[in-house]
């Protein structure tokens, strides 16, 4: 999923008194502030404060994008499958399923479970929500990540009625999914949000409006119950929810934080249980020697790169897309910018991917720095720039303190071959915009696994992926690779195949990867039950809390 350095947004001081009408995306939140979202009662085993990326722009599963939105909303609701404690897929809404001989067909059997206004949970609802999700009316930003249910791209493009979706109610407790291809990531793919059901019954009555808190019924662990944008969201224990039992923590607060080493200093202060986003990079030598019970690191299923709009000049030219990807010194970057264990990337899967061979990388990378840079100015050159035409373009950058601090270094780095780069700095929802819109030149990008498949990275560039594909490429022999990939049903030739087309997205320098991420979260022993897990996950309902126990 999209993950924009984790970003954060302005957030004012959480002193609301009285009644709060905020207003996101376009509609009003009737909402209660009650000043006590920092307050925290130390003996209170029951509520749980997290610092959590940027504000939401949507918590509906059809309208979410990143990564902070997905930790929420994961919260809220349980798919068919869900992720466990150690966030591996596990039977969720379903209590079972079956496969067809073909591979192509699973008929998924549904616990008895209610919404959380006590309506039983339906087949029908998940029906209704699949056909929601590729509905052209919803205009679902995510809605290629499930491409692979049969129709669902062309009923996604208008080109076929909604019940054509290859996703059938059976009954109100069995639901049928066929799909194009055999799909070995079934279970990861039907665990994230583009797959959770919504309410029917809900949605038919109050339309988009729905999410409200006003309005909002779920069936996982928490509903929605308070939403002051750019200050907290809080959620609640839902007692209809099926292993309520399980579930220790009552309240949840997930706040928007304005920058890395504020919500540090939040957290050291007590105000914050848990930042599961975003470390200061200059604070990491710091963390380490004072707070490493708290500090913890893990190789992250994660890429940040940089986005070239190859449609748009300068970066039609592939010369010019080289010479900017040499020119950066991704050892120097990690080592002593970010200095969080990333790796240096010179691909987009990250080299921990399942079962992936991970061998293709860009064909620079034997080069050393200095031939590097002499290769990139000539590269330039041969393209007509030089010190009376220098190469200048704009470089957008979301307002977050990692992605300023290497948006500054990159630029300097791209100055050695006689490049200017212009920082634009941007609040992350536009500059997500910017890049759904494909509305730039170049921008600092990154993806973090929906599932635990190289498709995942790689769907990305795909011809067909149209909002998801930022970068305008398009290339018919990668997209034959990736088809071919789809239709393989031996699984080695299919990572073999998958790895090709990784190759040609390289040589064509559609991007230029920088570094694999880590997990960087900071957690209080307060917090029993956090699993440090290469996809960045911890739900609420798995944690409990112990504030018997010194916060930091």
């Amino acid at each position: 999923m999209f993950d924009s350095n984790n970003p954060r947004l302005t957030r004012r001081a959480l002193l609301g008194t009285g009644a709060a009408v905020a207003v996101t995306a376009g509609a009003a939140y009737a909402l209660r502030g009650n000043g006590h979202a920092v307050a925290r009662a130390t003996s209170d085993n029951r509520t749980l404060h997290r610092a959590n990326g940027a504000e939401p722009s949507s918590l509906d599963p059809h309208k979410a994008s990143d990564h902070w939105e997905f930790a929420i909303i994961g919260d809220m609701f349980l798919g068919l499958m869900a992720l466990d404690a150690s966030a591996n897929p596990v039977p969720g809404a379903a209590e079972s399923y079956t496969v067809s001989a073909d591979g192509l067909t699973y008929t998924f059997r549904l616990r008895e479970h209610r919404w959380s206004d006590g309506v039983p949970v339906t087949a029908h609802d998940f029906e209704f929500a699949f056909r929601r999700l590729f509905n052209p009316k919803t205009a679902a930003q995510y809605a290629s990540v499930q491409y692979a249910i049969l129709n669902a791209e062309p009923v996604n493009g208008g080109k076929m009625p909604l019940e054509a979706l290859g996703v059938h109610a059976l009954d109100d407790r069995t639901l049928q999914i066929t799909f194009r291809f055999q799909v070995p990531y079934m279970a990861e793919l039907m665990s994230h949000m583009t797959a959770f059901p919504v309410p029917r019954h809900v949605v038919e009555r109050h339309g988009d409006q729905w999410i409200m808190p006003q309005h909002v019924v779920t069936n996982g662990a928490y509903v929605l119950r308070e939403w002051v944008p750019n200050d907290h969201i809080l959620l609640a224990k839902n007692p209809m929810f099926v292993e309520a039992a399980k579930v220790g923590i009552e309240n949840v607060y997930y706040y928007p934080t304005t920058d890395s080493s504020a919500a540090v200093k939040r957290f050291r202060a007590g105000e914050f249980d848990v930042i599961s986003e975003d470390i200061p990079p200059q604070q990491v030598d710091w963390l380490r020697h004072n707070l490493s019970r708290e500090l913890k690191f893990m190789p992250y299923i994660a890429t940040k790169y940089v986005q070239f709009n190859v449609a748009r000049k300068p970066f039609d030219d592939l010369r010019v897309r080289q010479a900017i990807s040499m020119a950066m010194n991704r050892e120097i970057l990690t080592a002593k910018v970010t200095r969080e264990d990333e790796q240096p990337a010179y691909a987009l899967v990250p080299p921990y991917m399942p079962h992936y061979p991970a061998t293709a990388q860009a064909e620079f990378r034997s080069l050393r720095m200095a031939e590097r840079i002499a290769k990139a100015r000539q590269l330039l050159t041969d393209a007509g720039y030089g010190p009376h035409n220098p190469l200048t373009f704009d470089f957008n950058v979301p307002a977050a303190t990692q992605a300023k601090l290497v948006s500054v270094v990159l630029q300097e780095m791209w100055h050695q071959i006689g490049a200017q780069a212009r920082l634009v700095q941007l609040e992350p929802q536009v500059q997500y915009e910017v890049l759904r819109k494909r509305d730039f030149q170049c921008a600092w990008c990154g993806w973090a696994a929906d599932y635990r498949d190289a498709k995942n990275f790689l769907f990305l560039f795909q011809t067909s992926s149209t909002d998801m594909n930022f970068g305008n490429y398009s290339s018919a022999r990668y997209d034959a690779l990736m088809d071919g990939s789809d239709h393989e049903r031996d699984p080695v030739k299919r990572q073999l195949l998958l790895n090709q087309a990784e190759q040609v997205l390289l040589d064509d320098v559609a991007l230029a990867p920088v570094y694999f991420a880590t997990t960087p979260d900071l957690v209080t022993p307060q917090v029993k039950g956090w699993i440090i897990n290469n996809v960045n996950f911890n739900f609420s309902r798995y944690l409990s809390l112990d504030r018997s126990l010194p916060n930091v």
